[in-house]
């Protein structure tokens, strides 16, 4: 086998990278949540008691501050 398809750095099998979302809710510049639904983002963010969130899209525009 070519050594271009033995990847040596890894300890473990070969993972997918996870399914990119189209919202990101942020706060303090961490992601704590990630969905594909607008509607969903939002009224997750309202139901939560802190404050200081960002719902951005998936390029990193700013949609939404609470």
């Amino acid at each position: 086998m070519s050594r271009a398809f033995v990847k040596e750095d890894a300890e473990g099998r070969w993972t997918a990278p996870a399914a990119l979302h189209e919202y990101r809710v942020l706060i303090e510049g961490e992601v704590v949540r990630e969905t594909d639904d607008l509607l969903d983002a939002l009224n997750w963010m309202q139901g939560r008691p802190a404050r200081g969130f960002e719902l951005r899209s998936r390029d990193g525009q700013l949609l939404a501050v609470a």
